[in-house]
Order: C-alpha cells, then sequence, then structure tokens
C-alpha cells in the first residue's frame, strides 16, 4: 500500500465537547490542510462522499461531522436545551476545531452547515482560511423573519411554517425519512438519486434529539421561541450582520427549489474578499452531492491559496 493510500483511509470518530458527543468521518492526510464540510438538513456526512474522496486524493485532510441532531451526534447531558440556532452550530464548529486542535481551516458548507461556517467565518475570521458558501450569505436576521414576502416565496417555506405547530412536530417524528425524501424532490429536481442513496442518510434521522431540534431551529429563526441563553452574545454579534473578511467563493445551483434567491449576486457586499461567485444551472439545493466536482474545486482553490499565503 503507497504512503498516500495509508494516510487517506477513512475513519468515523467521536469528539467530546462540551455539551456534545460530535460523531465525524475523518479522511486524507494527517498534516494536509484541513477542510470541514458541514452539511444541511436534511441531509448528512453522505452528502460528501466524493467531495471527500477528491480532496484526500489531492492531500487535504478532511473532516465531515455530523451536526447537532443527527447521526451519531449526541447531546451529553439531558438538560442541555435542544437548539438549533445558528449560533449553537456556529459554536459547536468553533468548539469540534479546539477539540481536534485545528486552528485554521477552510469551512464549506450549504444550509444549516453553511451558516455555521458562515458564523465561524465572521466572528472568528482568525480561524478560517478561507470559505466555501452556497446560498451565499447564510446568516439569520431574526427581525425581519417576520415580514412577509410574496406568495410564491412564502409556499417554498412550507415546510418552516409546518414545524411551528405541535402537528408538524408530531409529523416530523411520524414520518421522517418521508419527509426528508419529499424534500429532496423538491428541492432538487433535476437530481436522480437511487432509493440506495437515500438509504445512506436515512438513518441519520433517527437521532433521538433530531426532531427536538429542527422543531427549535425554524421556531427560534422566527422569534416564536427562546434560544440558549449561553448563545446570546453570539446572536448579538450576528444581529449587526457582520462582514464575512476570510476570502470566499460562493456557489448557486440554479436549479434550487427552496432558495429564494437562486442568484445570490446581492450578497457580495457582506464578503471583503469574493474571489468569485459561481453559478451552476441543473443543479438543486444539495450541491455537494449533486456536483461534488465543482465544490471540491472551489475548497482546493481556497486551501491552495491559503498553502500559497505567506505566514
Amino acid at each position: 500500500m503507497s504512503e498516500l493510500a495509508r494516510e487517506s483511509v477513512t475513519e468515523l470518530c467521536q469528539v467530546e465537547l462540551a455539551d456534545l458527543s460530535v460523531g465525524a468521518q475523518v479522511c486524507g492526510p494527517a498534516h494536509g490542510p484541513v477542510a470541514i464540510l458541514l452539511h444541511g438538513f436534511p441531509y448528512d456526512i453522505h452528502a460528501y462522499a466524493k467531495v471527500s474522496r477528491l480532496l484526500a486524493h489531492q492531500r487535504v485532510r478532511v473532516i465531515v461531522p455530523y451536526l447537532r441532531g443527527f447521526g451519531t451526534t449526541r447531546f451529553l447531558r439531558a438538560d442541555t436545551p435542544r437548539s438549533g440556532e445558528q449560533a449553537a452550530l456556529g459554536a459547536d464548529l468553533l468548539a469540534l476545531m479546539n477539540a481536534l486542535d485545528v486552528e485554521r481551516a477552510v469551512l464549506a458548507g450549504y444550509d444549516w452547515g453553511g451558516r455555521a461556517a458562515c458564523v465561524v467565518a465572521a466572528l472568528w475570521p482568525e480561524r478560517c482560511a478561507g470559505l466555501v458558501s452556497c446560498n451565499g450569505y447564510n446568516l439569520l436576521d431574526p427581525r425581519t423573519s417576520l415580514a412577509p414576502d410574496v406568495p410564491a416565496n412564502e409556499a417554498r417555506y412550507w415546510y418552516q411554517f409546518y414545524f411551528h405547530g405541535e402537528r408538524g412536530r408530531h409529523g416530523l417524528d411520524l414520518h421522517r425519512a418521508a419527509l426528508a425524501d419529499l424534500l429532496w424532490r423538491m428541492w432538487s429536481p433535476n437530481w436522480t438519486f437511487s432509493d440506495e442513496v437515500f438509504r445512506q442518510t436515512a438513518p441519520a434521522f433517527d437521532n433521538p434529539d433530531f426532531v427536538d431540534v429542527v422543531v427549535h431551529s425554524y421556531r427560534h429563526r422566527y422569534g416564536l421561541v427562546d434560544g440558549d441563553p449561553r448563545y446570546l452574545a453570539i446572536e448579538s454579534q450576528l444581529l449587526v450582520r457582520p462582514t464575512i473578511l476570510p476570502p470566499t467563493i460562493l456557489l448557486d445551483g440554479l436549479a434550487d427549489g427552496v432558495a429564494v434567491e437562486a442568484d445570490s449576486s446581492a450578497h457580495a457586499r457582506h464578503f471583503a474578499q469574493l474571489l468569485r461567485h459561481e453559478r451552476v444551472p441543473g443543479i438543486g439545493h444539495n450541491f455537494p452531492q449533486e456536483c461534488p466536482e465543482v465544490f471540491a474545486k472551489a475548497v482546493l482553490e481556497l486551501t491552495a491559496r491559503w498553502s500559497d499565503t505567506p505566514p
């Protein structure tokens, strides 16, 4: 076996944080530049299977964690709030980097995962060597969340309004996989995924905290429930809509069935170093799984730039 092959073995591990035991897939050389890839709702680490292989082959150390409420990530105590707010996702990512002794990494994600990456890039830019963000500036502004949009855009968010009531909580609990399958098809209309591909991800929704975390996420962003008090300072910092300083590449799938803005060009003002903005026709919401080559290329562009930057 070659040295690269030995170094690139994929392993699943649990990383202990203060509140969570985070399940993560790790592959690539032990001493390469680090990329952390973050999935969204309702997806899991399998969204990055091909991206991870492409990056590891180019000697990038790849870390793909399950977000809170998904897969093998578990809360360590029963009394910890099952928060799904953006500040919690960002704090989890920062804590994971600290636990793994990762000083800097390229952060890349979409949906919830893109939001976690944007939180860290915005508030702790020294920890982010570069950012790949799908759907632009992924930070929520709860102050504007109750302003109604045009009906065509409101219809895209039916699932969020569904979760606002107890009927929706119960429906999600009873029909986790069926609801996820429906959203995959609605949000990625051109992606023909097999039953086997879906079955790889569906067990991630059996996490005992999945329903609580998802429901809290979609209620908190509309101001319907309080957040975890420990994250108030982070949420306050996010309210000022901070500029994201690290080098950034934006990716848009122009067939994204959930994005109100399929082309997030208007978000450019939020990024101090926007290297480029790539718009890919036919690609839906699950960008890395639908278009892994383009996603991996963006990450590699940032790892190369990082390696070429003088200390």
